[in-house]
């Protein structure tokens, strides 16, 4: 039986243990901290890249199958656990003058169900929208999932199938000798397994960098807000302003994001704070009414155009990434398991694997 160690249990180390013990093989997952407490419990749960049409085309071949693959995987999941991770066909209006981005071409391309919108079709779709934009873009299909619940069903998942999991151990180094992984040095212990895989979020750049593969990773801080609203005032994701407003089942609503390139430092700013709720409020006044739960930040793994690290490392074997999704995590996290399986089981890859060729992947164009 393969044996594989994950450095990192966000959203990618867990779908990929799962994936992974699902095809046989046997997986250890380590984290720094509780897992899945970082970017991918702290963001929106929007399950489609924000503005897709801006990003490399590899960037939307991941989103495109992940998104087909979620609902079967989301019944999965759901048969070896009872959390329900509040998957949900909310929809998103991307409002704004786009034209010049092409976003129609793109929507051809990738074969995404997409509409322009005017004022009057804007207004039925989303009637507590202040009339501050009469153009956009309606995407029916886009779902979300609440972050926080769908990381507890993987936990769950994960557990359920066996994944070994150790928490509160961060991961200091790879070891390597004569040009092999051995497996990862974690409080002083090493952990030996037949193949390792980096999958640390923003960390990740700490473990490769001294094995020469820059991927260029780096922590980009995200503020967001939740604020207590009641069920049905907000009907859908709707994007603006480089913002978005994130309706939950429960009548929450979450209001995000900033993209602060500051290191490691993951605090949260009363003026970050004041200008978020601002933009909640003018754009739906009945949010004014809603109560402030709660203000927080998380350290998404930033990567220069997006697309992320897959794939074995190029010269220390069995050492592999899956690493550097940005603000697309969970939206890309079911492909990037699912093309981190194939390579390492040598199966007939979901994707093409030079599009996302650990320490080359982020200076593509395309």
């Amino acid at each position: 039986m393969t044996s594989v160690i994950i450095a990192g249990a966000g959203v990618i180390g867990l779908m990929t243990a799962i994936e992974l013990q699902r095809a046989g093989a046997r997986v250890t997952v380590i984290d720094r901290q509780q897992a899945g407490r970082e970017s991918s419990w702290a963001g929106g749960g929007i399950l489609s890249p924000l503005y897709p049409w801006r990003y490399p085309d590899a960037v939307s071949r991941l989103a495109r199958l992940s998104q087909r693959m979620y609902p079967p995987l989301i019944d999965t999941l759901r048969s070896l656990s009872d959390v329900d991770p509040e998957f949900l066909p909310s929809g998103m209006l991307v409002l704004g003058d786009y034209d010049d981005e092409q976003p129609e071409a793109w929507a051809r391309r990738f074969d995404v169900a997409m509409e322009a919108v005017d004022a009057g079709a804007i207004r039925e779709l989303a009637p507590e929208l202040a009339p501050v934009l009469d153009r956009g873009w309606w995407f029916p299909e886009v779902h979300q999932a609440r972050n926080p619940r769908l990381l507890a069903l993987l936990l769950a998942a994960a557990r359920s199938l066996g994944v070994r999991l150790i928490e509160h151990s961060p991961v200091d180094s790879i070891a390597v000798e004569q040009g092999r992984a051995l497996g990862v040095y974690s409080a002083g212990q090493l952990h030996r397994a037949e193949h390792s895989i980096i999958a640390a979020g923003a960390w990740s750049a700490r473990l490769l960098d001294p094995l020469d593969c820059r991927t260029r990773i780096e922590p980009v801080r995200g503020q967001m807000l939740l604020l207590k609203s009641e069920p049905g005032r907000v009907r859908h994701i709707t994007l603006s302003e480089e913002r978005y407003i994130i309706p939950r089942r429960d009548g929450r609503v979450l209001v995000g994001s900033t993209t602060e390139h500051v290191g490691f430092d993951s605090s949260t700013l009363e003026d970050t704070r004041e200008q978020l709720l601002d933009y909640a409020q003018r754009n739906i006044p009945v949010l004014a009414q809603a109560r402030l739960e709660r203000h927080w930040s998380g350290l998404r793994p930033g990567t220069p155009v997006g697309i992320p690290a897959i794939g074995p490392h190029p010269r220390v074997e069995g050492l592999w990434v899956n690493a550097g999704h940005y603000r697309n995590g969970l939206v890309m996290a079911p492909a990037s398991a699912r093309l981190m399986t194939d390579l390492l089981l040598k199966r007939t890859a979901c994707l093409p694997p030079d599009d996302y060729a650990p320490c080359d992947a982020v200076h593509k164009k395309n």
